[in-house]
């Protein structure tokens, strides 16, 4: 006798940029997550997303390198969480952060990560060919959904422009560097192979046409789930992201 189908879950909730923001103040406000303790949980989900799109074994250079590149806010820091955890899985990244942030908890982040040993660039190199041969994987960490950043994407123009030609796979973090987040792609947008959403994904997303789409939202208090109406994937075992199918229209 055939068991009845298990009820089909429903799609998750894409979130507007608005929503996204409250969701984080109240995960700061009434949640009382510090703003360090939730850097530190996206950055590390973003490097198993990346050990579960290149693992070690695939990676077609000898050498595990990977490349990460922050931008001066919120999402420049969580790559630099994720560059520090990288190391740890034994990958071999290097940073390039142009425009240090004078924040404080910024400034810890990159010492971590220069008492790990790190590599910082001084400056990306405009021969896109030296990134190639250099890099199994780009991490985009440069702008993320931070549009209200003042300095905006006029001085990472040139670091898009960079990313856009780079024929090794991009992995973004939350929001490709140069996406509308609510609409998604543009002219001066990028277009990654790997995508992770941070707590759940954006409106964006449903623009993104790359290999994978990881979501790290497991941490998320269950009330907050229930009010944002966030539909979460299922997370295997002790999983802290798990890959997204294709939304449906």
């Amino acid at each position: 006798m055939s068991s009845a189908p298990s009820p089909r879950r429903e799609d998750p909730r894409y979130l507007s940029t608005a929503e996204a923001e409250a969701m984080e103040q109240e995960l700061l406000r009434d949640y009382r997550f510090g703003r360090q303790q939730l850097i530190e949980i996206w950055g590390h989900a973003c490097a198993v997303a990346v050990t579960k799109a290149f693992p070690l074994p695939s990676l077609p250079r000898k050498q595990p390198t990977v490349l990460v590149v922050c931008g001066p806010a919120q999402n420049g820091a969580i790559g630099l969480v994720c560059a520090r955890h990288l190391r740890s899985f034994d990958y071999e990244p290097t940073i390039f952060y142009p425009k240090r942030s004078p924040d404080p908890l910024h400034r810890d982040f990159t010492t971590q990560c220069e008492k790990m040993d790190i590599p910082f660039l001084s400056y990306l190199p405009t021969e896109v060919q030296l990134i190639n041969d250099a890099y199994n994987a780009v991490v985009d960490a440069v702008l993320g959904a931070e549009e209200e950043v003042g300095e905006g994407r006029g001085p990472c123009a040139p670091i898009l422009a960079t990313l856009r030609l780079v024929r090794i796979p991009i992995v973004s973090l939350d929001v490709p560097s140069g996406w509308d987040t609510e609409v998604g792609g543009s002219g001066g947008g990028i277009s990654p192979e790997v995508l992770v959403s941070l707590s759940a994904p954006k409106l964006c997303s449903r623009r993104f046409l790359g290999r994978q789409h990881f979501v790290a939202g497991r941490f998320l208090p269950y009330d907050l789930q229930k009010k944002f109406e966030l539909n979460p994937p299922q997370y295997p075992g002790t999983e802290c992201v798990v890959a997204l199918p294709p939304p449906r229209e």
